[in-house]
């Protein structure tokens, strides 16, 4: 998780990522880029996310990424 934290951080230098309330804060997660932040997981955990897994529910939390990073890497 600690590589996931580091490209929220780089997308979102603003944002106080060590803070638990914003990794869990919908909103924050609404403010980035999603094709740039698919783009940054796609390369940093050599997965590439599905069209059908581009589902808001799927980016509505840095908790919420980080499960569907891990389940898209035992796929692999």
């Amino acid at each position: 998780m600690e590589q996931f934290m580091d490209i929220l951080k780089e997308l979102r230098p603003d944002v106080d990522f060590e803070n638990e309330k914003a990794l869990m804060d919908d909103g924050i997660l609404d403010s980035f880029d999603i094709v740039s932040l698919i783009g940054e997981i796609n390369d940093a955990f050599d997965v590439e996310i599905p069209f059908e897994d581009m589902d808001p529910e799927n980016f509505n939390s840095a908790e919420a990424i980080w499960q569907l990073i891990q389940r898209l890497k035992q796929e692999g």
